[in-house]
This record gives C-alpha cells, sequence and structure tokens, in this order.
C-alpha cells in the first residue's frame, strides 16, 4: 500500500483494515519531510527558544530544556503518556492507526526525520504490532496516551504483538533484526500529537456497517431470486438480474465480489444452491447452501 500523504483510499484503507499489507511510503513526499526537519534543526542552531523543540509541556512550556537534554526529553514525553487503560485495540485498527500515522506525518509539516518514518512503516511491515489500550484518548486535543503506547514500541519501551504472542518491544523488534529508534528534537511531540487513533476507530466503524449493509443487499437478493420459482419466462416474475452473481456484483461496490455457483439450478427450482465469497471482507464469507422456500 503506497501511502501518498492526503490522498488515501477507502478501497485501500479497507484491505488494510481486513488483512495486512506491506506499506510505503510515496518517495515524492520525502523533500517536504526533510525540510521541516532541517527547519528543527535551525532553530536548535540559532539559539532560539520554540515550544515542543526545547521547552517543557504544559506547565513547564515556559521552562527552556538545555540542548543536551533534547532527545532525552522526546524520550520522556512519550513514556510518561504511556498511561492507557483497558482492552487492547484489535490489529486491525492498530494496522489502520499506523497507515494513518505515517501518511499524517510523510505531510512534512511536524518537523521528523525521514528515518523515523521509515522505521514507523518498518514496525508494520514485520508484523509487530504494538499493545494499545483502548482508554485514555482526550478526542480531539489529540489520542496522546494511545499514540504515546504506538510510539512507545519504536523506542524499544512498552509490549507489543508478534509471532502470535505478546512480549516486550525490545524483544519483538530484536526478533524482528529492527532496532530500537533514538528520538530526536520535536519527534516525539510529532509522534503523539494527532487522531489517528480515533480516526483508525471510526474507519473501522464505517467498514464493518458497510460490510452489514452489503451482506444484507446480498442476502435479499438471493431470497428474492429463490422466491422468484426461476428464470422470467416460466411463470415467474421478472428479476432485474439474469443470474444471481449480476445481482450479488451489483449490490456490492467494485469488483470485489467472487461468486461461484451463482446461477440457478433450473426452471421452477425453488431451492437455492449458492456459495458466495466476499474476498474484501474476511475473515469471514457469506454462504447459502440449499435453502428452501415454501
Amino acid at each position: 500500500m503506497n501511502l501518498v500523504p492526503g490522498r488515501l483510499e477507502l478501497a485501500a484503507l479497507r484491505r488494510l483494515w481486513t488483512a495486512p499489507m506491506a506499506l510505503a511510503v510515496d518517495a515524492a513526499a520525502r523533500p517536504a519531510v526533510d525540510a521541516a526537519a532541517q527547519a528543527v534543526d535551525r532553530v536548535i542552531a540559532s539559539g532560539r527558544t520554540v515550544y515542543g523543540v526545547n521547552t517543557g509541556f504544559g506547565l513547564l512550556a515556559r521552562t527552556r530544556i538545555d540542548d543536551t537534554r533534547l532527545a532525552e526529553l522526546q524520550r520522556a514525553l512519550v513514556l510518561s503518556h504511556s498511561a492507557g487503560t483497558g482492552p487492547l485495540l484489535d490489529d486491525a485498527v492498530v494496522r489502520l492507526v499506523i497507515a494513518l500515522k505515517a501518511a499524517s506525518l510523510a505531510r512534512g509539516h511536524s518537523g521528523i526525520r525521514w528515518s523515523v518514518l521509515e522505521a514507523l512503516v518498518a514496525l508494520a511491515n514485520a508484523g509487530i504490532v504494538p499493545c494499545i489500550p483502548a482508554q485514555g484518548s482526550v478526542g480531539a486535543s489529540g489520542d496522546l496516551a494511545p499514540l504515546a503506547h504506538l510510539s512507545a514500541v519504536l523506542i524499544g519501551e512498552g509490549e507489543a504483538r508478534f509471532e502470535g504472542r505478546v512480549m516486550p518491544a525490545r524483544d519483538a523488534l530484536a526478533r524482528a533484526g529492527l532496532r530500537p529508534v533514538a528520538l530526536g528534537p520535536k519527534e516525539g511531540l510529532a509522534l503523539l500529537n494527532g487522531t489517528q487513533v480515533s480516526t483508525a476507530l471510526a474507519l473501522a466503524g464505517l467498514l464493518a456497517a458497510g460490510l452489514g449493509v452489503s451482506l444484507s443487499l446480498a442476502g435479499t437478493i438471493c431470497v428474492d431470486a429463490s422466491a422468484a420459482g426461476g428464470p422470467p419466462g416460466n411463470g415467474s416474475p421478472a428479476l432485474p438480474f439474469a443470474t444471481i452473481q449480476e445481482g450479488i456484483n451489483a449490490a456490492l461496490p467494485g469488483d470485489e465480489v467472487v461468486v461461484a455457483d451463482g446461477t440457478y439450478a433450473g426452471p421452477g427450482n425453488k431451492n437455492l444452491d449458492f456459495f458466495g465469497k466476499l474476498s474484501s471482507y474476511t475473515p469471514f464469507s457469506f454462504e447459502a447452501k440449499k435453502q428452501s422456500f415454501p
């Protein structure tokens, strides 16, 4: 899945929600990302005081942090906000979070280095799923706690799911051949700011609801087709589609349906022998076998 800033498509996000996919940030985004990182470097070199770069946060926003401790500041920011609670977000939602976060950072407005962006994508491509508690976001003010749990795994802290089990993040990184990231100035703040977790949860709800509607439409067409008693011209009501397959494909989007044995068994046969696999909506499929209607 090629992540083009500002141009993510719902169909691609649906596929990522359904199953893991290799991620890559579009190379055309790099100049803007590099320029923003260089702007942070210039601020530090100039000696100016800029919030989030060389100051504390919250009540300490007016406190200048020594240049020698800027990396420590960002690490502390991530760890101090890793305070979520509740059940863990499922893998499908976390995959969406990582893709949305990478696409957002790739816009080049956050001051993060390209190497950190690559490390985030490498995390997903290695099959490492950060353990993110579902509760702790402050909504529009930012998914600070959930994104801190995501970011903690990048720096080798917290826990992650890998190879079918939960383990310390540092162990997961080592087993995948990856190294913890040492955050630079402003990078912890860039990783924590945003609403990618809220957006991912909204997307998951939308996609699940869309699946339910699609299945309902598909089921309705199958029932209507079977109850009609056979193809048009045999004394049965005329159907809008010549075959059940046509009806299913009309009900569901694009070319995302694979249907087998979706035609009538014969004139006047009220038994529907149909199996349809909704390839875009795994892990489950829609099946109706020999359902009789009086």
